[in-house]
């Protein structure tokens, strides 16, 4: 590879990175949005449905813009996957069942999910 196709490649390699901390930071803003939303709408609900603690929850709803914007702008996803296994992962795909099973299998993967929310609580 000579010296211009080396640089080229390094250019669209920052171009695609710049890009990932953009969307990055541009989820982590949507998330923190929603979280506080749902958060002062139904503490309770969201606690579930973000798997986060009492005290996380507490310290969201509480964030003002400017804040919610400095925590946003950091270069790591906030939100993460509770579909850490198989299981849930099948459970959620429901891959080569009928559409009749879908919601059961839904249901299921939220009983696995909701419990380890439990568990971490």
């Amino acid at each position: 590879m000579n010296f211009v196709n080396q640089r080229q490649t390094a250019s669209e390699h920052n171009v695609n990175a710049d890009q990932i901390l953009t969307e990055i930071r541009e989820a982590n803003l949507s998330y923190l949005m929603l979280a506080q939303s749902l958060i002062r709408a139904d503490k309770e609900q969201a606690l579930f449905r973000l798997g986060v603690s009492e005290e996380s929850a507490t310290m969201i709803a509480l964030l003002t813009p400017a804040q919610m914007m400095k925590v946003a702008s950091g270069n790591t996803l906030l939100c993460k996957f509770r579909m850490d296994d198989d299981l849930v992962w099948g459970l959620l795909t429901n891959h080569g069942k009928g559409a009749a099973n879908d919601t059961t299998s839904r249901l299921h993967a939220s009983i696995l999910m909701a419990g380890r929310h439990q568990e971490a609580a």
